[in-house]
């Protein structure tokens, strides 16, 4: 949900997020800071810094070979 300079807040995915992911009611969607919000959200966000480094990954492609 990152947004550049100038974009305007992407008010339809986090209302998704907070309604539908979570299930928040509208009450307890609007009183939450950003803070909050970007916390419940966070184990559902992938920003990357949970992929494997490539040795990692080449590690795991020489012990789980591609069957062919």
């Amino acid at each position: 949900m990152a947004s550049r300079a100038g974009d305007a807040f992407p008010w339809d995915e986090a209302m998704a997020a907070g309604f539908g992911l979570l299930r928040l009611t509208p009450d307890a969607f609007w009183r939450l800071s950003p803070r909050e919000f970007a916390q419940a959200i966070r184990p559902f966000v992938r920003d990357g810094r949970d992929a494997p480094s490539r040795a990692a990954l080449d590690r795991l492609l020489q012990r789980f070979p591609d069957a062919r």
